[in-house]
């Protein structure tokens, strides 16, 4: 998981009005989650992500390291995209919530994201 929350924050400083910001990530097996870091969620849903897709031999999607098939299957669970809303240039997330990409697949470490804005 990687917390991406600044560098949104930046981007909807510099719309600098209300919209809506669009993060996508632009991989088969990556997703985007808002979820609160640090207290133990983060560690969670990747402790759920693994108990309900395993790292093993059970996939049909096979090439890459063993497991790699349900990196292919993840982001049907946690989507490749989230829109938050933004008021005055800040995003209106909840009090907890960071803006965080999630990926299983340790055969590519390098991900791109696009943020698109939206104004009212």
């Amino acid at each position: 998981m990687h917390d991406i929350t600044r560098e949104c924050e930046n981007f909807a400083r510099s719309c600098g009005e209300d919209g809506l910001l669009h993060v996508f990530v632009p991989h088969a097996t990556a997703g985007v989650a808002l979820i609160e870091l640090g207290a133990g969620s983060d560690e969670d849903l990747l402790t759920a992500l693994g108990d309900l897709l395993p790292a093993d031999g059970r996939w049909r999607h096979a090439h890459g390291s063993e497991g790699h098939g349900r990196s292919h299957v993840m982001p049907a669970f946690v989507a490749p995209y989230a829109s938050v809303p933004v008021v005055g240039g800040r995003l209106a997330l909840g009090t907890w919530q960071s803006i965080t990409i999630v990926d299983l697949n340790v055969d590519n470490p390098n991900r791109r994201v696009r943020l698109s804005f939206l104004s009212d």
